[in-house]
């Protein structure tokens, strides 16, 4: 706890500002955490949260204080405190359970308990080096994470090729410790980590002259669903202007990536475009207010601006007006270009249905959870009772149906999806929201030529050409076509430089094909892109997991969980606790996995493995698997190239006496030849509770051979049984995850 005294100014913060305590510095001129001589990236708003803290120890400052004092209040909702408070403990490695530094008083607000130590002689260090900002946008900084080769994500993860070898690899290393440097050393190595991390680990794009970042808009109104609304607004802007040949459009950014107190000239640097679209929105009753500013990041000044009172329902000819003047100041754009811009922005007829669409996008901009899944379908179903022809509002319920189906393992979501899909195609088959929905729907279906080809109209498409590309490559992974798959993700990341979205789905694909390592580079470039997305911190810790990288996965899960409660962290976090055999802990915490979402097979097969390695519960672990084989049933009757949902189908068949079942889920799962590692697992498993002793061996052979860690094995209960592993006790005992247990990264 606090001594008194300690936190005064003249104890804890030098006349430099910068504060100390338990071997961690904060430099608030030079924008840097340090701890144990390892810099940790924090961004902005996360950092001045700190500083708001560190300034007033062992005081209460209320959720509103800070708000005010960091966001201005207004145009954010609360949950973006609870994000940056748990990017501040990441960086400090507090525990919120226990914590040593950051203390929350439910429903009321945080204090900084630390004891603040006298400050160190400031160093000399050079301005230029001082004035490197941290993550100039805003965006949340990932936990340092461990140094990949290559010479960055993209190239690490897309240039694989079939020949590569997906065989066990040494564990990344990470940086060498900084603590035995000067601390001029240390500084620059943190300024220069922290623009490293910002970057996706690559070069600054250079600015195009035709190249705008649309930044999400904010609303002048205090109301949630305002702030949604206007940044579906922007987002549909973003897509419109991306489809005008010739002009670079950033990827999305959330608005809590976006630091506004930067200039115009250090955001349009860092983004790598010339131009910078910002606006501001009111909804007062039965009319709308928008102030539009187009700006130059080079001079810094504005190109164009115009102020709009209208009615609500003129919102389409002033966002075809916006998108016209940006246009017209960055590139020639042909009559028949401005008007299929006009009927890009203008999707229906309704300004309410208009209304409750961009309510549904802009619950899937904040967050991917199921609440934001349930929501989005909500407001869709809203647009479409508007407007009973609204094409892009029924391509959304397809993509959402879709989803629950893929992530959930749903099976009667499917149904729903192939409804909502059809209606989308005879409202509109020419738009590209609804090809991308047909072909998700024929990919699923295990269509390949159909998804092909709804996927090639979309790819044609400039404004979805990115979403075209990295589903068709999806296709590619499924037919064995592996360079295909990688080149389609090189141009999809060419269409849309930094899209966490493409990075994300290169992963879950490079998970697929076995290259555990490349699947990990490509999600750390994700959680760097978009920190504030709970699902690919709960991916990046499952590949980790599978990679037995067991603390940088335990870390990932636990800021996974700090942003929102979600199964998948629960699962995973859960097998970590099995390889530790804690057994009950991981049984609880799959239970609360099951709370959430008791449709997910996986799920309640992780609670039968966890009761069945304990031979207090063993006896309860066949009513879980009773249930979690009824429902991968349904799953594999509606999608049978699901190779992981095989393999489990298989295991649990194995653990219910099932022998002939078994082995031919079994064997179909192989002939798939995708997710070989989880799936060996799997069949080692099952035959090693069949009694088939020799080939549960060859089984495992092939597991190592397909890159899985000997760790894994190690500790698996089963395997422990059957004398087919050592001494968990000669083996990391950290973490472990079940092959299945792992939520899909596909975004919406």
């Amino acid at each position: 706890m606090m001594k008194p005294g300690n936190g005064s100014h003249a104890d804890g913060q030098g006349a430099s500002g910068r504060y100390r305590f338990d071997g961690i510095e904060v430099d608030a001129a030079a924008h840097v955490v340090v701890r144990a001589g390892r810099p940790q990236p924090l961004e902005p708003k996360a950092f001045a949260v700190l500083l708001a803290l560190l300034g007033r120890p062992g005081e209460l400052l209320g959720r509103d204080e800070l708000l005010d004092q960091v966001w201005g209040h207004r145009h954010v909702t609360p949950g973006v405190l609870t994000r940056a408070i748990a990017q501040v403990r990441a960086a400090l490695d507090d525990d919120p359970q226990q914590p040593r530094y950051i203390q929350t008083q439910h429903a009321l607000g945080y204090r900084f308990i630390g004891t603040l130590l006298a400050a160190a002689p400031e160093p000399a260090v050079a301005e230029s080096t001082r004035a490197i900002p941290v993550r100039d946008d805003g965006s949340d900084a990932a936990p340092a994470p461990p140094a990949a080769s290559g010479s960055g994500p993209e190239h690490a993860s897309v240039a694989a090729s079939p020949e590569h070898d997906p065989g066990p690899r040494a564990p990344l290393q990470a940086a060498p410790p900084l603590w035995h440097r000067p601390w001029v050393i240390a500084l620059a190595a943190a300024a220069v980590l922290a623009l490293v991390a910002w970057l996706g680990r690559e070069p600054p794009p250079a600015a195009s002259g035709a190249s705008v970042a649309v930044l999400p808009f904010t609303t002048l109104s205090d109301t949630r669903e305002d702030r949604y609304f206007a940044e579906g607004l922007s987002a549909e802007m973003l897509n419109a202007l991306a489809g005008i040949p010739g002009l670079k459009v950033a990827a999305w950014r959330p608005s809590e990536a976006i630091d506004r107190t930067r200039d115009v000239r250090t955001q349009g640097r860092l983004l790598g475009v010339a131009t910078l679209l910002d606006a501001s929105v009111r909804r007062d009753g039965e009319r709308l207010r928008v102030s539009a500013r187009l700006s130059d990041t080079r001079s810094g000044y504005t190109l164009w601006s115009r102020n709009y009172d209208v009615d609500a329902d003129a919102v389409f000819d002033t966002q075809a007006d916006i998108a016209e003047s940006v246009a017209k100041a960055l590139v020639d754009t042909l009559p028949e270009e401005r008007e299929s811009l006009r009927r890009r922005l203008a999707p229906t007829h309704s300004a309410m249905a208009f209304d409750a669409y961009l309510l549904g996008v802009g619950q899937l901009l904040g967050s991917r959870d199921q609440e934001a899944r349930r929501q989005a379908t909500v407001y869709f179903r809203k647009a479409l009772e508007a407007d009973a022809g609204f094409a892009r509002a029924q391509a959304g319920l397809c993509r959402m149906a879709l989803w629950d189906f893929e992530s959930n393992h749903n099976a009667k979501a499917f149904d729903d999806a192939r409804l909502a899909c059809l209606r989308a195609r005879n409202m509109d088959q020419t738009l590209g929201e609804v090809n991308l929905a047909l072909g998700d729907l024929y990919r699923v279906q295990g269509d390949p030529e159909q998804a092909l080809h709804y996927y090639d109209l979309v790819a044609g498409d400039p404004a979805l050409r990115w979403q075209g590309l990295a589903r068709r490559a999806q296709v590619h992974v499924e037919r064995g076509e592996d360079e295909r798959a990688m080149r389609d993700f090189r141009q999809a990341l060419q269409a849309s430089p930094g899209n966490a979205e493409v990075h994300a789905e290169l992963g879950y694909q490079q998970y697929r094909l076995g290259r555990y390592r490349d699947a990990i580079d490509a999600y750390r470039t994700a959680v760097e892109l978009r920190p504030d997305l709970s699902e690919y911190w709960s991916m990046y810790g499952a590949l980790l997991q599978l990679a037995g990288d067991n603390d940088q996965a335990e870390a990932a899960l636990r800021r996974s969980l700090a942003l929102e409660p979600n199964e998948s962290a629960l699962s995973n976090l859960g097998t970590a606790l099995y390889r530790k055999g804690d057994y009950a802990g991981a049984a609880d915490l799959y239970r609360r996995a099951i709370e959430l979402n008791p449709g997910n097979f996986l799920y309640l097969g992780n609670l039968g493995d966890a009761l069945e390695a304990d031979p207090r519960t063993a006896a309860q672990a066949r009513a879980p698997y009773a249930q979690a084989l009824a429902l991968a049933q349904r799953y594999v009757d509606a999608k049978p190239d699901d190779a992981l949902a095989l393999a489990a189908l298989g295991w649990y068949r194995a653990q219910l006496g099932e022998r002939d079942g078994a082995l031919e889920s079994l064997r179909r799962a192989e002939a798939l030849g995708l997710e070989s590692g989880e799936v060996a697992v799997f069949k080692a498993a099952a035959l090693a509770v069949l009694g088939q002793r020799e080939q549960a061996q060859v089984a495992l052979q092939a597991a190592r051979e397909a890159g899985v860690p000997e760790s894994r094995i190690a500790t698996h209960a089963v395997f422990r049984r059957a004398g087919l592993a050592g001494s968990p006790h000669r083996a990391v005992p950290t973490a472990e995850i079940s092959p299945a247990p792992m939520a899909s990264p596909r975004g919406e």
